[in-house]
């Protein structure tokens, strides 16, 4: 599917790897080519999706963008960006596919089903390459400027300005040829996730292994599920449980869990009727390939006559890439991170012809403009009063590290 996806210019690949997480429902889904788009900035962009999603719009894949907060909350952004994505843009597609362990599905325009799958079945496998000798990656803070920056965090946290901010770095490589398919059948091989993906708009290519669902609604629910809380996975089966079980009683990661369902609950509060958030399941334990993770589930039942944008507005960006309280720490980031997170930090998903949809975050993932020959790619971690500067950075640099080996491999 994906060798045969790679001949658009425009395709959004999602893949739960067959996990079976609770709110789990569509498998392997894709959209390719784009019958109708919307592509826009924050300026008009929340505006601009309600008015492409009419009633003749059946199914729509896109994103939205980090700086959507600028519509949102009435922000700015003045760092530079090189990866080429909109701040929002969604596609009706031209083909779209659904498959599971017994079936593949094909939707499309035209009685032409039967040439697709066939034109599916013989699509050549690429021919994959390297980029050549491995050159270091490059971040746009030194060791120094990020731990200067952590300490002045802490202050604004000592303060009282906010709780915890999401602060991130940007690691780069400029004049780099990769193959974007190549780098996500690495990606999905070592860490196969729940929320992966591939997307490409023209010549901007998101690669995303992530774990993490931003939103999902199904009829009148609506279904959040942060995560907060990390710990690293062992071999021993002994000392892997001890790791988890470590992760499950940690007060740190449980109190910041927490802290960002607060933020959930109130965030939907806004769009839920009155007294339909609840929390179904606090700090639960998820095992994946690489870590174990502290993931929690809140959920309501969404007000009536709700336009997409309503939604949105409400709740993103999403409080695990954030901080507390939101806005405010939304500001400080933009104080003290350097560049725009751009996609990073935001969302990619489906919305389906009954209006519902599932929109992941995007996190442990790489952004690349092929035009550009520009690669990207976000680490970050939350900063709490009690955090200790440099092993933030080393976490940061550990992150870079394993995303730097699959590209580099």
């Amino acid at each position: 599917m994906l060798n045969w996806l790679n001949r658009f210019n425009i395709f959004c690949f999602l893949d739960s790897n067959h996990y079976r997480l609770p709110h789990q429902s569509l498998q392997c889904l894709a959209g390719a080519g784009a019958r109708k788009v919307v592509h826009s900035d924050y300026t008009t962009a929340l505006n601009d999706i309600d008015v492409f999603l009419t009633p003749e719009t059946d199914w729509a894949f896109g994103h939205l963008g980090y700086d959507l907060k600028n519509a949102v909350e009435n922000l700015h952004s003045s760092h530079s960006d090189h990866t080429g994505f909109a701040d929002l843009s969604f596609f009706c597609p031209e083909i779209l596919l659904e498959l599971n362990e017994h079936f593949l599905t094909i939707g499309l325009f035209g009685n032409h089903h039967e040439e697709v799958y066939l034109q599916i079945l013989s699509a050549n496998t690429l021919s994959f390459f390297h980029s050549g000798a491995c050159r270091e990656v490059s971040s746009r803070l030194n060791k120094d400027e990020y731990i200067s920056r952590v300490e002045k965090i802490k202050a604004h946290i000592r303060a009282g300005d906010c709780y915890e901010l999401n602060f991130c770095q940007e690691f780069f490589q400029e004049g780099i040829e990769i193959n974007p398919l190549e780098v996500y059948f690495r990606l999905n091989e070592v860490s196969p996730n729940p929320f992966s993906g591939l997307y490409r708009w023209n010549d901007s290519w998101c690669i995303c292994a992530s774990p993490e669902r931003y939103l999902k609604k199904a009829g009148r629910k609506i279904i959040s599920q942060p995560i907060k809380g990390t710990a690293p996975r062992n071999a021993d089966p002994g000392v892997d449980e001890i790791l988890k079980e470590r992760l499950r009683n940690s007060e740190k990661e449980r109190a910041e869990n927490i802290m960002v369902v607060d933020l959930v609950r109130n965030d939907l509060s806004r769009i839920c009727t009155k007294g339909s958030v609840k929390v179904d399941e606090l700090c639960g334990i998820y095992s994946f390939p690489k870590v174990h993770q502290m993931i929690s589930t809140i959920s309501g039942e969404l007000k009536r006559e709700l336009n997409f944008s309503d939604i949105i507005k409400a709740t993103f960006p999403m409080g695990s890439m954030t901080g507390a309280p939101k806005k405010k720490v939304m500001e400080l980031i933009e104080q003290y991170e350097v560049t725009k997170r751009g996609l990073y930090s935001g969302a990619i998903g489906y919305i389906s012809p009954e209006r519902d949809f599932d929109f992941n975050v995007i996190i442990r993932s790489v952004l690349y403009n092929a035009a550009e020959q520009y690669l990207s790619f976000h680490t970050g971690s939350a900063i709490t009063a009690k955090s200790n500067a440099e092993e933030e950075y080393e976490e940061c640099l550990i992150k870079g590290e394993a995303i730097r080996q699959v590209i580099f491999k």
